[in-house]
């Protein structure tokens, strides 16, 4: 089930003691929302259990992100990373994620675990302009090279800082 939604400007804040937990399996279906999710999306427990967890995707991320989100899990690391997600009235919400790959008893990838909570305003004045800069190149380049493109503004912006992305997003 992908709703097609349409984005608003409207924006829904994280209360500070608010946390979004979720759990995937291994190809990103979800398995387990709580309710803090299930209220900041607007989705129905229902209508997210079994759907990929990018059904909160917003059109405003940049690919380049989530190839190295991706990239980061698939390495066996955690991520860390600032995410902004679609409403299913078609407002959003910014998220500070930590998401961590899940592994069973005998050591076997299962899953993935995210929580998420509210992020500091003074991030989100970095991570804004960095994403729009970053959507901005994927759309000129066209889809073929976008997440390349992407991910190369991103590298050189932290190589100009001499960090790491999760140091990077963890000191914001």
């Amino acid at each position: 089930m992908k709703l097609k939604i349409k984005p608003t400007n409207e924006e829904r804040f994280l209360q500070d003691d608010e946390i979004i937990v979720s759990k995937t399996d291994t190809q990103g279906r979800l398995t387990y929302a709580n309710e803090t999710l299930i209220a900041v999306s607007g989705f129905h427990e229902d209508e997210l259990l079994g759907q990929q967890h990018n059904i909160v995707r917003h059109p405003d991320m940049p690919r380049g992100v989530f190839k190295l989100l991706w990239d980061t899990l698939q390495a066996g690391e955690e991520f860390n990373g600032y995410v902004k997600n679609l409403r299913k009235d078609g407002a959003f919400y910014w998220v500070f994620a930590n998401i961590t790959p899940s592994y069973d008893s005998s050591g076997k990838l299962i899953g993935y675990y995210s929580v998420r909570r509210k992020p500091r305003k003074e991030a989100l004045s970095i991570i804004k302009p960095l994403y729009e800069k970053m959507l901005a190149a994927e759309k000129e380049i066209g889809s073929k090279g976008a997440i390349a493109t992407s991910i190369a503004l991103l590298n050189d912006l932290l190589n100009e800082k001499g960090v790491s992305y999760d140091e990077f997003t963890c000191t914001l």
